[in-house]
């Protein structure tokens, strides 16, 4: 089991992390209270073979209970020989003060101090230091944007055999409809169709007479080129922008031969480049009518 503790300044990122960490396979729980940190960690061990095996948590000082007694998780999970890492999120005064300001939320320490965003911030930062400098990473996200941190939390986090961005390569028939969460489509009416070849008629795309018939033709294979071309293009810039899934919905008529064929095919592609793919074939279970 992969235990990731996350932690840090008030302001710094840790909510954002967590929804990164999510993406890349995490089981998270956010604001935690520390002396539930080691019960969490043992009841993860032994319920390992039902939760995920990648298990992030945060624990901060967002409440007053909690201020003066942060590093009690550690010094627990230390006494019982656990195996954890610490991710410390930390940013300048300067910008954790502007963040306050922009989004109007209140520091939580900020009514110890009299409205003193200042001093709550200078405080926290003197409780926390011990833990920052133990912690197994440290981010400082003063200048990052939010794909920035993405692409920091994947580096650290995620296996480079991975992609963080989940691709799903959707069959459909047009006749009901293109689907709704569609990035890219296309349409592959224009390729020859299997439906008027009788013994094909009743047949799907994911049989191999099917797909051969499909994939046989100048045409289709012109056609897959410059998919794979186009695709291979645009997915890092999807990844480079931070986006989590991306849907590349294929469209026939009915959703049953062409559609399914070239949905597979370039999943297999993907696959081969070591993206987190799946096919998904909407509609190839509706009856045949004709096309």
């Amino acid at each position: 089991m992969d235990f990731l503790v996350v932690t840090g300044m008030s302001g710094a990122g840790k909510t954002s992390a967590m929804h990164f960490l999510e993406d890349i396979g995490f089981y998270c729980v956010d604001n935690i209270p520390p002396q539930l940190v080691g019960i969490f960690y043992d009841l993860c061990k032994k319920s390992e073979d039902k939760l995920n095996k990648k298990v992030a948590v945060v624990t901060d000082i967002r409440s007053d209970t909690i201020s003066n007694n942060l590093s009690e998780p550690f010094e627990k999970l230390n006494s019982n020989n656990s195996e954890y890492k610490v991710l410390f999120l930390d940013s300048s005064d300067q910008a954790l003060i502007k963040r306050f300001r922009e989004t109007r939320r209140r520091h939580p320490l900020l009514m110890n101090y009299r409205g003193s965003i200042l001093k709550a911030i200078e405080f926290e930062r003197k409780v926390l230091k011990p833990i920052k400098n133990h912690a197994d990473y440290v981010i400082d996200t003063s200048i990052l944007s939010l794909a920035q941190l993405k692409e920091r939390i994947s580096d650290l986090f995620l296996n480079k055999s991975q992609s963080t961005l989940l691709i799903n390569c959707l069959s459909f028939g047009f006749k009901y409809g293109v689907p709704l969460e569609s990035d890219l489509v296309f349409d592959v009416r224009c390729l020859p169709n299997p439906f008027y070849v009788e013994n094909l008629k009743e047949r799907t795309g994911l049989e191999d007479e099917v797909s051969e018939y499909v994939l046989k033709w100048d045409k289709t294979k012109g056609f897959v080129e410059r998919m794979f071309s186009m695709v291979d293009y645009m997915i890092p810039l999807y990844c480079s922008e931070g986006k989590s899934q991306l849907v590349i919905s294929i469209g026939c008529m009915g959703g049953k031969h062409r559609s399914v064929a070239i949905a597979q095919l370039l999943c297999e592609h993907l696959k081969e480049k070591k993206f987190n793919v799946c096919a998904n074939h909407r509609d190839i279970n509706k009856e045949t009518s004709k096309k």
